[in-house]
Formats: structure tokens, sequence, C-alpha cells
């Protein structure tokens, strides 16, 4: 995988975030570029976070969903791995040599300036809103890249929002086909089906 074609998607990985998260991947392979994250390791004798910063060295592009900081159910606290994740990207693109200093990243939040109450320390970056709806979060996605990047082949938000429904309606024929079920996709056979669709 080129370095220049991999964007690494840092979001939450729970049923909720889903829909949006599918949206996403769909979005950046359909801007003709490589959705990768934390979900493609599968392998227990790796360190998961050993792992992801393996992932980020090998993306250009970032995308960073820092929109869940509710309180666990079960012990009270917010998770943190979003914004671990995101402060990776920005000391790997700050501090890093080469290639790693041209990183970019598209940082995202459900309402505009609400990232103001619990991460300040990134005020002076943009942080472009989604409102929780998948239309609105492959739009970002999709004028993010094409800025980010300057390629001229990235269809608009319009064509990709059509198309990404086309294939939402497609896709339990083509599990079926696969002997596959919707719902028990990991996100490699979601990239996988997603890219032989496209």
């Amino acid at each position: 995988m080129k370095y220049t074609n991999n964007v690494f998607i840092n979001c939450p990985f729970d049923d909720d975030y889903e829909p949006l998260f599918h949206s996403i991947v769909f979005a950046v392979h359909d801007a003709g570029f490589i959705a990768r994250c934390a979900l493609e390791v599968s392998d227990a004798t790796k360190n998961i976070l050993a792992s992801i910063m393996r992932i980020i060295s090998d993306c250009k592009y970032g995308i960073h969903d820092i929109s869940l900081t509710e309180l666990d159910k079960d012990n009270k606290l917010p998770r943190f791995n979003m914004p671990l994740e995101l402060g990776i990207f920005f000391g790997c693109e700050r501090f890093g040599v080469g290639k790693h200093r041209k990183k970019s990243c598209l940082v995202l939040d459900r309402e505009p300036y609400r990232y103001q109450k619990f991460i300040s320390d990134i005020a002076g970056r943009e942080v472009r809103p989604h409102g929780n709806e998948q239309k609105q979060v492959i739009r970002e996605v999709r004028n993010w890249l094409r800025t980010a990047s300057r390629r001229t082949t990235i269809p608009g938000g319009e064509v990709i929002w059509k198309r990404f429904n086309q294939f939402e309606r497609d896709l339990p024929d083509i599990c079926e086909d696969l002997q596959l079920q919707v719902n028990e996709l990991t996100f490699v056979d979601y990239r996988d089906v997603v890219v032989e669709w496209l």
C-alpha cells in the first residue's frame, strides 16, 4: 500500500458510530485512497499501540473523529483512545522527518466548536462538524481529501453519497454471494467488499 494513498481512520468502533465509520471508509475508497485503522490488526501477539503507530507511520493522511466524549456506562470514565491517536499523528507531523512532516489530517466532531470544551489545545486547527449525519461526513471527507491531496479525479460529495447509498442497497446480496453476514463483517471484510464493488 502506497504511503500517499493511505488514510488512517481514528474514530469510535462501537455500534452507534458504525454507520458513520462505514460512510468514511466508503468515501475514502471512492476518492481513490485506502482506509487503514487499528481494526486491521488481529494478531494477539502484537502490542496494539505499536501497531497503531506503525499504521500511522504508513499513512500520509488521517481522519480523526473526537466526538465520543461520554462516560462509559460501567466504569464512569471517558475513552481517551481517539485523542491519544490524534496526538500521535500531530507529533509525527511536528517531530517526524522526511515524508512525515507533510502529513495532513481532518479532525471531526459532532457540533461546531464543541471540542473547545474538552480539548481546547487544538484551537487554531479547523475541526469540521458532521452532526452525526452520514451524508455530511462523506462531504467533509471528500472535500478535505480533494483539498489536501490536490487530486482532480475525486468525485463530488453528492456523487459519492449516491454511490454509497447504492452500495448499501447492494451489500446484502454481495454478502450472500460471499457467504457472509452484513452484521458480522470485520473492517477488513467491509473494506474488501467496498473495493470490489467500486
